[in-house]
Parts: C-alpha cells; structure tokens; sequence
C-alpha cells in the first residue's frame, strides 16, 4: 500500500483538495503566477514523482520534465494526446469492469462449489435410542448381577449355617443312638436276668421236691436245730422282694430313660428331616441363580462388544468427518489467499483508474488556462509483512520527498517495526 501527497503552488486563486483513490492525496494550493515557462502565469511546467508509476504521466504527455512551452501551448498534438488519454482511461475502465465481471462471476463460482462440496453428515440420531436403551438395559443387568452375587453370598452363608445345624444334629443323633444301643443291652440283661430267676425258682422247685419225697431220719443227741425249710422259705421270700424291687425300679428308669431317648430321636428326625430338605432347596436355588448369573454375564458381555463395535464405528466416522473438515479448511485458505491476491490487483486497477481521472482533469485545467507554478511533495509508504513461525512482524517503511522543478530539495525516510497481535 502506497500513499502519495501533492501540494501545488499556483496562481491568486483559492486552495482546492482532491482525493485520490487507493491511498493517494493530492493538496493544490495557489501563489503568486509561475515565471517559468512565460511571463504572466500563462504556460506551466508541471512536475511529478511517485513510488509507483503507472505507464505514463503529465509530464510525459506534455512532452517532457524541462521543457518550456509558449502561450499557444494547446495545439492539435495536445488534442492527439488528451485523444489517447481519454482512449486509454476507457481501456483501463473496460478493464476494471472485466475484472469486477470476474470477480463477481469468481464469487459465484465460490458460492456454487461450497454448496456442492458441502459435507454430507449422516443423520446418525436415530441410533441415540438404540444406544440409551443398550445403556439402560447394561445398567440394569449390572444391577442385576450384583444383586444375583449377593443373593449367592446369603446363600451360602445360610447353607454354611445349615451345615453347622446339621453336623450339631448328626452328633446327638449319634449320642441318642449310642443311647438306645445301651437301652437294648439293658433290655437283654434284663431278660437274661428274668432267664436266670425262672431256673433258679426252678431248682428250687426240685430241691423241694426233692427234700420232701427224702425220708431220712438222724437222731442226733443234740440241741434242737432251727427248722432249715422255715429259713430258706424267708431267705427265698426276702431274696425276692428285694428282686422284684429292683426290678421295679430298674423298669421304671429305664422306661423313663427310653421315653425321653424316644422323644430326642423324634425331634432329632423331624429337624434332620427339615434340614436335609432346606439344603436341597437352597442347592436348587443357588444352582438356578448360577444358571441365572452366567446368562446376564452372556448378555453383559454382547452388550459391550455391541458398544465397542458402535464407539469404533462412530470413532471412524469422526475421523472421515474430521479430514473433510481439515481438507474443506485447506481449500477454503487457498480460496482466501486467492480473493486476497484479485483483491490486491483489483485495488491496483482501482489506483490506476484514479490516477488517470485525475491527470485527466488535471490536463483539462491546463488547457483551461490554468497556470501553475508547482512544488510536488511524493509521499511513499511501503508495507512488508514477513511471517516467520511463530512469530509474524511487519514493516512499514515511509519517504517523503519534496520537489521543486523537478529537483528533489528534502527527503525523509522512516521505518517501524511492529508485531501485529493475534
């Protein structure tokens, strides 16, 4: 970008600005009529400097930077030229006009391709419900799962406490029946006991009998004797009383004994009984709740490698999605670059454009017989942008230069170095 400053000095007349489009100014202030070039203000010598040119000048079309001309300065020649600067100024507006038809036709071109080459993203919605439902149905049968493990913990402590039940109930089944094999002992001596009195009253029975069919006679000189069948009659009858008494008691205790032994073995059965069936129901369960449980661990184990399978797929389709964007973001910088450079040319054109009209009038006060006497100032600014990653720094180098009949009299030139925030 260049920016250019004129400043004139003419006749009586008032200071008059004119802008220049694209970064050009030009200040025309009025002095004292010019002694160059004639007597009375009535020729000019004109002269002109810029950082750019742009093909030709005034100075040009007038026929030089020294030269002087007389008072019949507008001649057919003079009309030649101004002919050719009118033809050249349609040349370069046809030209702008082409470029702005390009341009226009470019943008257009722009348009249509971003709505063709628009991504097409897969509307992929309808798998949300899908996906919630499969989310659900993992969070239940997790829940499921851990309350199946628990159920299997509580049922195996319950069965442990079975167990210990059972091995309890197993001793004193075993004591009951140690028990009732003493009790049948017991009922065998006592029938062998019975066997042993009816042979004893047996040879009792004898040794009566016996005694009595006996006559002996033995005549012994000696004190009375006691009669023996009186004594062994109360022998007899003593013995037995003290044996059925026994005996008596004997019954009557082992009969409790075995009426309590009968009792504990009943109940012992019945809980034994009991036991056995809630261990075999609580083997059912816990074998159902197995089945169960490796059926949910089945269904857990689809479910994810379904979700894997949908995260990978989504994960590629994310991808694809991704390169398109990085490629769309490619071109679309290259497009910019692009618009950035017709744009430059563009306001190149532009510049052009504005110089020419403004030569144009600037010839066209000439020939009116405006007589000048002209000190130009050119005014240069150029801008470098250098980018270096990652830093971008920018200079701007500004020359101003003063003439005076085509003599440079000053010049100043100025750079700055600035970093320009992102």
């Amino acid at each position: 970008m260049s920016a250019l400053s004129l400043r004139s000095y003419g006749g009586s007349r008032g200071s008059s600005s004119m802008s220049l489009g694209g970064g050009y100014q030009s200040r025309i202030a009025s002095r004292a009529p010019s002694v160059y070039g004639g007597a009375g203000g009535q020729c000019v010598r004109v002269s002109y400097a810029s950082g750019t040119r742009s093909g030709f000048d005034l100075s040009s079309a007038l026929g030089g930077d020294n030269g002087s001309y007389g008072c019949n300065a507008v001649s057919v020649s003079e009309k030649a030229t101004m002919q050719n600067l009118n033809d050249r100024l349609a040349t370069y507006l046809e030209k702008v006009r082409s470029l702005e038809t390009a341009n226009a036709q470019l943008e257009r071109q722009i348009r249509e391709w971003y709505e063709k080459k628009k991504p097409v993203i897969s509307d992929y919605s309808k798998y949300d419900a899908t996906l919630a439902d499969l989310r659900r149905k993992i969070s239940a049968a997790t829940l499921s799962n851990a309350s199946i493990i628990l159920q299997i913990d509580n049922a195996k402590l319950a069965a442990e406490d079975f167990k210990v039940k059972f091995e309890s109930e197993l001793i004193m089944r075993q004591s009951v029946e140690a028990d009732i094999a003493g009790l049948r002992k017991i009922e065998g001596l006592k029938e062998e006991l019975v066997y042993l009195k009816k042979n004893h009253a047996e040879e009792i029975a004898a040794l009566r009998a016996h005694l009595s069919t006996s006559s002996v006679n033995v005549e012994v000189d000696a004190a009375p004797q006691q009669d023996m069948a009186r004594m062994m009659e109360e022998i007899r009858t003593q013995y037995e009383g003290i044996t059925e008494k026994n005996r008596r008691d004997m019954e009557s205790w082992y009969k409790d004994k075995f009426d309590e032994l009968n009792k504990v073995v009943a109940s012992s059965t019945e809980t034994l009984q009991t036991s056995r069936s809630e261990i075999n129901e609580l083997k059912r369960t816990m074998q159902a709740l197995q089945i169960d449980l490796q059926s949910q661990l089945s269904l857990k184990a689809a479910m994810e490698g379904q979700l894997n399978e949908t995260e990978s797929r989504y994960s590629m389709q994310l991808n694809q999605l991704q390169g398109m964007v990085n490629s769309l973001e490619e071109e679309l910088g290259r497009m910019k670059t692009d618009i950035e450079r017709q744009a430059g040319e563009y306001r190149m054109l532009l510049d052009i454009k504005t110089r020419l009209e403004m030569e144009i009038a600037e010839y066209r006060r000439l020939l009116d017989g405006e007589d000048v006497g002209r000190t130009v100032i050119t005014k240069k600014v150029e801008t470098v942008q250098v980018q270096k990653l990652p830093v971008v720094t920018k200079r701007v180098r500004t020359v101003i230069e003063e003439m005076v009949d085509g003599k440079v009299v000053s010049r100043t030139e100025d750079v700055d170095m600035e970093v320009p925030q992102n």
